[in-house]
C-alpha cells in the first residue's frame, strides 16, 4: 500500500521518522555542553587528629571524625595522592565503612603495597587511597568519604567530609 504526496507537504514513513527524531536529539545532546558537578563537601569544625612527624607511612591511625560514630583511618601512603596533604601530598584519611554495606574496612583493611583499603568482609570491595578512594573491585557503589585535611606546621586537622558517610541520610551525625 502506497500513499501519494499530493503536495500538502512532507510524508515520512516510521524508518524516516525514527532517524530523523534520532538525529535531531543527537543534535540537541551535542549541542549543549555538560555542566560541571562538584563534589559535595560538608565542613565541620576543626579537630587535630594527628603529627606529620608522627605518622610511620603505611602504618594507618584511628580516629573519630565528625562525630563519635564515624571510625576513619588517616595514612602516609609515601606517594602523591588525590586529596593528599603534607610535604609530600602523601597523607590522606578516609571513612572506614564500604560503600555497599558498611563493612569495617579499618582493622587489617590497608594494604601498603597496594595503597588501597579493603577488601570489605562482606563482598570484597577494595579502595584505591591514591585516587580519592575509587573503588577497585567488588560491590560498593561509590568512593570511600575522604575527611578533608589541612596542616599547619606538623598538626594534621580534619576539616570536613567529602562524600556521604555510610547508613546516614546527611552526614550531620
Amino acid at each position: 500500500m502506497s500513499e501519494e504526496n499530493n503536495g500538502s507537504g512532507f510524508c515520512a514513513n516510521r524508518r524516516q521518522f525514527l532517524l530523523t527524531g534520532g538525529a535531531t536529539v543527537a543534535m540537541v545532546m551535542l549541542g549543549t555542553p555538560p555542566q560541571p558537578v562538584m563534589a559535595q563537601v560538608k565542613g565541620y569544625g576543626r579537630k587535630k587528629i594527628g603529627s606529620v612527624s608522627k605518622l610511620k607511612e603505611g602504618t594507618p591511625v584511628t580516629f573519630f571524625y565528625p562525630d563519635k560514630d564515624a571510625e576513619n583511618i588517616l595514612v602516609k601512603l609515601g606517594v602523591p595522592a588525590g586529596g593528599g596533604v603534607g610535604p609530600k601530598g602523601d597523607i590522606v584519611a578516609f571513612n572506614g565503612l564500604c560503600t555497599h554495606m558498611g563493612g569495617d574496612l579499618t582493622g587489617n583493611g590497608y594494604k601498603h603495597a597496594d595503597k588501597a583499603l579493603g577488601p570489605c568482609p562482606f563482598h570484597l570491595s577494595t579502595f584505591d587511597l591514591t585516587r580519592y578512594g575509587m573503588v577497585i573491585a567488588g560491590q560498593g557503589t561509590q568512593t570511600l568519604p575522604q575527611i578533608q585535611l589541612e596542616t599547619d606546621g606538623d598538626d594534621i586537622y580534619a576539616v570536613g567530609v567529602m562524600g556521604l558517610l555510610y547508613g546516614r541520610h546527611s552526614n550531620l551525625g
